[in-house]
């Protein structure tokens, strides 16, 4: 058994963050990243973004994990989790004691009960690699089952490199549960005029083999035949170990505002944790790039002896096809929403989503230099007013 100062359980962004945050303030105390893929840490929203247009390529996306002077165990899963004897041990028999622990666990893919082996879940540099080798053979027809940020934002990249692509969803739109209605509806057209088959209000009910092709079955009753199905339908986080370790559970491991769990000297951060948060309201997880980068460094601070209340406001972004927008907090269409459109058809504008006179959340539509100005908007003291709002940003 080998002895770490530090043992972060978890191979992607969080992780190395918050090896970032560790050297910060330790240089020199001994540090094991135990992750599952075969890859170190690696930039994961390219995959279905910045590597399709071009605008970053392959040798980018690795964040240099290794020269932070960690040990990279890779392509090794942690089973199990002492916690009173600080151990964790892995599926190839090896046991590591710490001092600190940090579960960067993630989340894996929700996936369908049907179409075994016939439906890939994308989320990883292993799938990216394999739907990227697809699309490159030229010619393919695909089916990219989910309305949400991976399936929308994955079929604007197969349309644009030239694919065949249904997108199926059973909402009213792409991305129906963050955007007003209005906009929904323009973002639809908009794939349409794109050449992508937009079935929205369609729910997939099997996936079958077809010689060669997949039959993909839907509720309706229609059915297509494409060359390849692709899933991005939500991520269950991986909460296991924490339950068998003992901590609080409630929608991913919950942690306090300096990132710890429910157990001294183990802490969370990343898609798997729910942190409490006053300008968003309560506990919550963010599945976004900029949380887990920030959450991540201050998770490996805190686990370092420099704990600061991590009371920040995230924001996320994405890019369909010549469309992009980013976000600020928490966006639910269920929220009263106020729109600002500044130019005509949904082409540039601000949405903001108040939650019983709090902002939650802001909603840049092709306005950018704007995220900084929107946080400080939802960190402001006092009831906001719809009526208000307008002008804001």
């Amino acid at each position: 058994m080998k002895h770490y100062t530090y043992v972060i359980v978890g191979g992607g962004m969080a992780a190395d963050s918050a090896i970032i945050g560790i050297r910060e303030v330790d240089e020199s105390g001994s540090i094991a990243l135990i992750g599952a893929e075969n890859f170190p840490p690696y930039d994961r929203p390219p995959l279905t973004k910045a590597l399709w247009t071009g605008k970053k390529t392959l040798d980018k996306v690795w964040r240099q994990t290794a020269s932070r002077g960690a040990d990279l165990c890779l392509n090794q899963r942690v089973v199990s989790i002492d916690p009173e004897a600080k151990v964790v041990g892995d599926d190839q028999g090896v046991e590591y004691e710490y001092d600190k622990l940090l579960l960067a666990t993630g989340g894996r893919p929700r996936e369908l009960p049907f179409g075994e082996g016939l439906i890939r879940y994308f989320r990883t540099m292993e799938d990216y690699q394999a739907v990227r080798e697809q699309a490159a053979a030229g010619g393919a027809r695909f089916a990219v089952i989910g309305g949400g940020f991976i399936g929308s934002e994955l079929a604007a990249a197969l349309a644009m490199h030239k694919q065949k692509v249904h997108i199926i969803f059973p909402g009213p739109g792409i991305g129906a549960n963050i955007f007003p209605a209005g906009l929904v509806e323009h973002i639809n057209q908009y794939f349409r005029e794109k050449g992508v088959d937009v079935l929205n209000g369609e729910e997939v009910v099997d996936v079958q083999a077809a010689g060669n092709a997949r039959r993909v079955v839907l509720k309706s009753g229609k059915t297509l035949e494409v060359d390849h199905v692709v899933a991005g339908i939500g991520i269950q986080p991986n909460v296991e170990l924490a339950g068998m370790a003992g901590l609080h559970i409630d929608n991913g491991i919950l942690v306090g505002e300096d990132l710890q769990t429910s157990h001294a000297d183990i802490y969370a951060a990343g898609d798997v944790a729910a942190f409490p948060n006053l300008y968003l309201g309560g506990h919550l997880r963010f599945e976004h790039e900029d949380n887990t980068n920030t959450m991540g460094k201050a998770a490996g601070r805190s686990m370092a002896g420099k704990p600061e209340p991590y009371d920040y406001v995230p924001y996320f972004y994405s890019d369909l096809f010549e469309l992009g927008y980013e976000a600020v907090g928490r966006l639910d269409s269920r929220y009263q929403m106020v729109e600002d459109w500044k130019e005509g058809d949904h082409k540039k504008g601000v949405v903001y989503y108040l939650d019983d006179g709090h902002l939650r959340g802001v909603l840049l539509w092709n306005l950018w230099d704007k995220v900084d100005a929107a946080r400080d908007l939802i960190r402001a003291v006092g009831p906001k007013v719809a009526s208000q709002m307008p002008g804001k940003i």
